[in-house]
């Protein structure tokens, strides 16, 4: 699997929400800020401003997509004049009448240009955050262009036909569309950052096709017994410049990174699965228990028979 793939399967955590809404000017709506998510805002049809708590307005036009990747509270309204009503929009609204949506509502207004958006949340787990999205910005802003993103704009277009017309089988099609929406997303985000001039970071990462080459072995194979010297050679790189490389571009060092991203693989079985302790341990890249308990323990602070019964515990510390 590769590295993006993998991330988002990892942290990804229940269904995500979407809801189909028009408004008829004047209208405002704030969306309150939900840490441990990412929304998103897409404008069908029509236009509106975006009111960031920190900044100028942003124009938004039909077929633009905003990404909250953190849960960043924000306004949306026709113009700046119109003023948002409390209380704020918030994912857990009882609107909501299936895991993924709630009906089309339309707003009191006075009959003036109607815009129509979808929006919505991710639930993420935040034992499991990994660093590639903690470098992404709070807001990313992707303007309607259809000759460069015609993945991300067909994506759309069937989500919102499935939203604004839910039938057979519509509990499946949509949130199989809205994970392909948020991967869409992120990748036409990473891929034109070297444009932007991004020097380090997992921007820089993920557009390294030798960096990428390690990290893809790393995901595709956790468990296997991987060295500075082995994934150097996966890179196509001599020992020393391939760590210098990796490190600066990922902020750890190659077997910090694979014995982190080993634990977050091992806490998610743990929570999601009944494998036993040794299977997980396996899958983990630890040929027994007791050595895979200790590094766990290590990580997360608990041994990970108490993780698995005791639930969700606070965050493991950054490696």
């Amino acid at each position: 699997m590769d590295v993006l793939s993998d991330v988002l399967a990892v942290l990804r955590t229940g269904r995500p929400r979407a809801a189909h809404v028009r408004w008829h000017a004047p209208w405002a709506q704030e969306f309150a800020s939900v840490p441990g998510s990412a929304g998103f805002q897409i404008v069908l049809q029509g236009s509106c401003l975006l009111l960031p708590p920190d900044g100028e307005p942003v124009q938004l036009h039909a077929g633009d997509v905003l990404l909250m990747p953190h849960g960043s509270g924000h306004t949306l309204a026709d113009s700046a004049d119109t003023p948002a009503p409390a209380p704020a929009c918030e994912p857990d609204d009882p609107r909501y009448s299936t895991p993924y949506a709630f009906d089309s509502v339309d707003p009191s207004g006075e009959g003036g240009p109607e815009t129509v958006l979808l929006c919505g949340t991710y639930r993420l787990d935040p034992q499991r955050t990994h660093p590639l999205l903690l470098d992404l910005p709070e807001r990313i802003h992707l303007p309607a262009d259809l000759e460069r993103h015609r993945e991300l704009h067909a994506a759309v277009g069937l989500l919102a036909a499935e939203l604004g017309n839910p039938r057979l089988g519509s509990d499946a099609a949509v949130p199989a569309l809205l994970e392909t929406l948020l991967l869409y997303v992120l990748r036409i985000w990473f891929a034109e950052q070297p444009a932007r001039g991004t020097p380090a970071g997992w921007a820089a990462a993920l557009n390294d096709p030798q960096i990428t080459a390690a990290l893809d072995a790393i995901h595709s194979s956790p468990a296997d017994p991987w060295t500075v010297a082995s994934l150097a050679e996966r890179a196509g790189l001599s020992r020393a410049p391939f760590a210098r490389r990796f490190a600066a571009m990922t902020g750890r060092p190659p077997l910090t990174y694979l014995t982190w991203w080993r634990m977050t693989t091992a806490a998610r079985l743990l929570h999601t699965s009944d494998a036993t302790l040794k299977s997980v341990a396996a899958q983990a890249g630890y040929a027994s228990e007791f050595a895979f308990a200790a590094a766990f323990k290590r990580v997360y602070g608990i041994a990970p028979g108490r993780y698995r019964r005791t639930g969700a515990l606070s965050p493991a510390p950054v490696m």
